[in-house]
């Protein structure tokens, strides 16, 4: 099918949507149960992603194609049961209940529920089951039950539910779908689903109460009331039953629960009822030890786990650099001779500039990040769907523990030494939301590869290529940079934990899933939407940015310079020829370049603010290089090249010598020992990323966190500077 024939079917397909609307089924279940694979299976490429209203999780909907039907499905996120913890399982009890602003209560419900782990799965269908919604279950990962020995008997579940349709699937390969998609088709219209009893005293209290309260007060919200305690819901319900409400709600919580905690006392009821279900359900064959069986059990080891983990995100850290750079180059020198054949068919002036130097470089500047994206993400996406992550999350938790973190927050933070940007992003796994800020402003100060031509330029031209035993004295301050940002973004969640975060560890526990082989659909869609969301998030903002530091950088152009450009080339072409002259317009183009620049806008703002700088010692060339660097660091080394008049090859040794040889007015150097290593420090620690902060402002829905990081990091990156050049020349 054409890519026209598909916009066509999705625009039929809405169009469907609005004419005859079959209802919006919510697809519920616990996380890796094949929930999203189901849902992908389900919907293919009819699918939106956008936001919840007022918070960053984004919201996934579809639409299934039914014969002669359509129904809107949304994939909610994954959660065990409707007590939330996290903002994603807060936003899916919100949903069900229709209490999200802004979106409709669901019409009915796809419950999924993995058939090698239904104990944990029946305790959530139950919670669902009482929702007054119909509810059809999709039972998954079917062929992994079934290779593990284990048989479920479908018409006796069925029965134990009241009735509710159980439809066995394999949504990765498509094995019951048709027998799914002709029970949802019929979903919305069927009654309620009828709940199994398992606590006659709880419905005969929550009965009770519902008689004085709006038939709007469901059931579940009032036992979410009782057993949640202080919360939303407990003022609403509190709220509607008036004066004296508080009092009754708390008289039938201890007529209930006495002094047991009321979450406690449910699981014993409601894991009472499962233990009673299953005998009669499932049946477990014996099953012979394999290798894989014994190769998981080894991988669950702390040491050899431990060991293997390390392995893996070296695989992954090196991917992201040694399989992007091939493709990064490719965008960078593409988007170079893009920029080039502009400026040779366009007559020179603002517009040529503009687009050529500003919104060319500008779109440049965002895709070259692309290919470490989706690289990056193709290992997340693939590791979770693995089963690796969780893994990968018990093992670091106790040493993330120390610094006031959970092991959810290695993962995010080692991909931040490729770029802060997907490391941001891939805090989404973070269910807390004080370990996720943590992390998020902790991700910014490892390494990431925009620092790298900076360092590369300043140690190779000021740090001596001297051996000390085995270690290469470059290397070893290239180490240290490494650790160094290392070391401050660790003390920083430790600090923030104890004051502007503080608060109790969260409860670290989770469902360690089967290791299964992940679908290559599911993948490449999952990806395809993250490089969409940070295309369209991260991309606007450099641009714009971009375009501004173009602007400063460009105006006011100046008669002098240009007319003593022409008379320069006059005179050359008269008694040079060939590579000699060629050479000469070169330098008289690069000298006019740093002339034009050190009287542009930007030039002047070096100028203006190198007395803040000056105790750092810096001349205004080299501030005027650092704040043409806040939107995007990588910018720095094109600038430097300019204003010392050598042109944008600024990792040539060309610019090494002028920046050896610079000099102040009075003679002295500029890059002195203790300078160097005070600028090195300071792009250590400094905040020099525009996507960041838009993903930062993003992620976490609030305008304060990037400006702290803003204002801290720099603040941290001056005070180190200052402190290295002042006391190394003493």
């Amino acid at each position: 099918m054409s890519a026209k024939e598909n916009l066509t079917r999705i625009a039929v397909d809405r169009i469907k949507v609005r004419q005859h609307p079959a209802g919006t089924v919510a697809v519920v279940g616990n996380p890796n149960s094949g929930k999203s694979t189901l849902f992908n299976r389900l919907t293919g490429l009819r699918q939106k992603t956008g936001n919840y209203p007022g918070v960053t999780v984004e919201r996934h909907s579809g639409i299934a194609r039914l014969d002669n039907a359509v129904v809107e499905l949304m994939d909610l996120p994954g959660m065990h049961a409707l007590s939330a913890y996290s903002i994603e399982e807060r936003i899916a009890v919100d949903v069900v209940l229709g209490r999200m602003p802004g979106i409709d209560r669901p019409t009915g419900i796809v419950a999924v529920v993995d058939a090698t782990r239904l104990y944990q799965g029946l305790y959530l269908l139950q919670q669902l089951l009482e929702l007054d919604l119909p509810v059809l279950v999709a039972l998954t990962m079917t062929d992994a039950a079934k290779a593990g020995g284990l048989s479920i008997d479908r018409e006796a579940l069925q029965k134990h539910l009241c009735g509710v349709t159980v439809c066995p699937v394999v949504a990765t390969t498509g094995q019951g779908m048709t027998a799914l998609r002709d029970a949802l088709m019929q979903l919305p219209q069927q009654a309620p689903a009828k709940p199994p009893e398992f606590w006659p005293r709880l419905a005969t209290e929550v009965q009770q109460l519902s008689a004085d309260l709006p038939a709007s007060v469901t059931r579940t919200e009032i036992e979410r009331a009782l057993i949640d305690g202080p919360g939303d819901l407990e003022t609403h319900v509190i709220g509607e039953l008036g004066d004296g409400g508080h009092e009754r709600l708390q008289q039938t919580r201890h007529r209930l629960f006495g002094d047991i905690p009321p979450l406690a006392e449910e699981a014993r009821h409601r894991y009472g009822w499962v233990r009673k279900v299953l005998p009669g359900v499932q049946r477990q064959a014996p099953v012979l030890t394999t290798w894989k069986t014994r190769l998981a059990a080894w991988v669950n080891r702390p040491v050899p786990g431990t060991v293997g983990l390390f392995l893996v995100m070296a695989i992954v850290f090196q991917a992201v650099f040694a399989w992007a750079t091939p493709l990064m180059d490719a965008i960078d020198a593409g988007t170079a001779m893009l920029s080039a054949l502009v400026m040779e068919n366009m007559p020179a002036g603002a517009l040529a500039s503009l687009i050529g130097d500003g919104i060319i470089a500008g779109v440049g500047s965002v895709i070259i990040f692309l290919p470490q994206i989706l690289i990056l993400f193709l290992f997340i996406i693939v590791l979770e769907d693995s089963g690796y992550l969780a893994r990968a999350a018990y093992l670091m938790d106790r040493a993330m523990r120390s610094v006031g973190l959970s092991g959810q927050s290695i993962i995010p933070m080692i991909s931040s030494f490729a770029c802060a940007v997907p490391g941001i992003m891939a805090t989404r796994v973070i269910p807390n939301r004080r370990d996720r800020i943590a992390t998020i402003l902790a991700a910014p100060f490892m390494t990431c590869s925009a620092r790298l031509p900076i360092y590369a330029l300043l140690i190779a031209a000021f740090v001596p290529h001297t051996d000390i035993g085995f270690v290469n004295l470059q290397g070893l301050v290239l180490f240290g940079l490494y650790m160094l940002g290392i070391v401050a973004g660790l003390l920083t969640t430790l600090m923030l934990r104890k004051t502007a975060l503080h608060g109790p560890k969260p409860a670290f526990a989770l469902m360690l899933p089967e290791f299964r082989m992940p679908n290559a659909r599911t993948v490449l869609m999952q990806l395809r939407s993250r490089a969409t969301v940070f295309l369209r998030r991260a991309g606007t903002v450099i641009f714009a940015v971009a375009v501004c530091v173009w602007a400063l950088a460009y105006y006011p152009q100046s008669d002098g310079v240009a007319s003593h450009l022409l008379e320069e080339r006059a005179v050359a072409a008269i008694s040079l020829t060939g590579n000699q002259l060629e050479e000469t317009y070169a330098r008289l183009d690069n000298e006019a370049a740093a002339a034009q620049l050190e009287q542009s806008w930007l030039g002047r703002a070096g100028k203006f603010v190198e007395p803040v700088f000056a105790p750092l010692g810096w001349d205004w060339k080299v501030s005027a290089a650092v704040i043409a660097g806040f939107p995007a660091r990588e910018v720095v080394i094109a600038v430097m090249g300019t204003v010392y008049a050598v042109g944008d090859s600024a990792d040539d040794a060309t610019l090494s010598e002028r920046l050896r040889a610079a000099t102040r007015a009075d003679g002295s150097l500029v890059f002195t020992l203790p300078m160097v290593f005070g600028l090195l420090i300071f792009y250590a620690f400094c905040m020099q990323c525009a996507a960041t902060l838009a993903v930062i402002r993003r992620e976490t829905n609030s305008l304060r966190w990037p400006v702290f990081a803003w204002v801290y990091m720099t603040s941290l990156g001056y005070i180190g500077a200052l402190l290295v050049y002042q006391l190394g020349n003493l």
